[in-house]
């Protein structure tokens, strides 16, 4: 379920609160743009939202007890056409029950092009599959935060840049969470900050859905050829705070192989000054 640059959807997540009993109203823009040449027939529905692995590929059918909020939305207007170059505002209604479970629900609001329609040939909105807006809900009431940082890596050699650190994140109870992470990355020769908070580079947030793990990994650029890069990583998460810090070593192979010829080659030498040695004895 990803954009393309044929039609677009605002926004693509939104966060909000619930609670039992309550109607709200909220609305997603789609937007046919400029370029295309007929008109965009599109369909809205909701579908339930859950991250299949740890990876987070996202799920638009599995039903869960995180999930039955799809069953509380109505659409106003689920079908429509949007000329070219016009914007329109979907609007749905969210109506809670009385007895909803306090928690996360999540939901994806899909629009897709209406393929009942015949309106697509030749035109350039055909390569379109569907965008989601996703609604991260918490519905007030008992809510249970449990989870913990399983795995908080940071590597102690490389032979390439760049510099990869990463975590494994599980969240046990019943609402998402957000882990703040925070990476510091310095060259211990120069004294360098490559990476931190500070050069926004350096701090980022994770959500972590309720019953899943989540696998999270950053990239650290711009780094010495050849050096010592001592790099932290902190995660807040749950009240708890996991760090790993260690000294990088980054050498490239190009060097590993000079020093290997250089150490046959003292090694050739020092075989051959015994070899030579031991003849003049010999020819003593």
């Amino acid at each position: 379920m990803q954009s393309s640059n044929e039609f677009s959807v605002t926004p693509m997540n939104r966060m909000i609160e619930l609670n039992p009993g309550e109607t709200y109203n909220f609305s997603v823009t789609v937007s046919n743009p400029a370029n295309s040449v007929k008109n965009f027939d599109y369909k809205a529905y909701a579908a339930p939202y859950s991250v299949a692995n740890a990876e987070y590929d996202a799920d638009v059918t599995t039903k869960t007890d995180h999930t039955r909020m799809t069953d509380w939305i109505t659409i106003h207007e689920p079908n429509g056409t949007l000329a070219p170059n016009e914007t329109k505002e979907i609007e749905y209604t969210i109506t809670v029950p009385e007895d909803a479970p306090g928690g996360g629900q999540y939901v994806a609001i899909i629009i897709s092009k209406d393929n009942d329609k015949d309106t697509y040939e030749k035109t350039t909105v055909n390569n379109i599959l569907e965008i989601a807006s996703v609604l991260y809900a918490k519905v007030n009431g008992e809510t249970i935060h449990e989870g913990r940082v399983v795995e908080n890596n940071v590597p102690g050699f490389l032979v390439e840049n760049p510099i990869t650190v990463s975590s494994l994140i599980t969240n046990t109870g019943n609402v998402h969470e957000i882990a703040e992470i925070v990476i510091k990355a310095t060259n211990v020769f120069t004294g360098e900050t490559i990476a931190s908070a500070e050069l926004d580079n350096g701090a980022y947030a994770e959500l972590i859905m309720p019953d899943s793990q989540k696998f999270v990994s950053k990239k650290i650029d711009e780094l010495p050829l050849l050096g010592i890069v001592n790099v932290r990583q902190d995660i807040y998460y749950n009240g708890e705070v996991s760090t790993t810090e260690k000294n990088v070593l980054i050498c490239p192979i190009w060097f590993l192989m000079l020093v290997v010829l250089l150490v046959m080659a003292i090694v050739a030498k020092i075989v051959k000054t015994i070899h030579s040695h031991k003849k003049k004895k010999a020819a003593q």
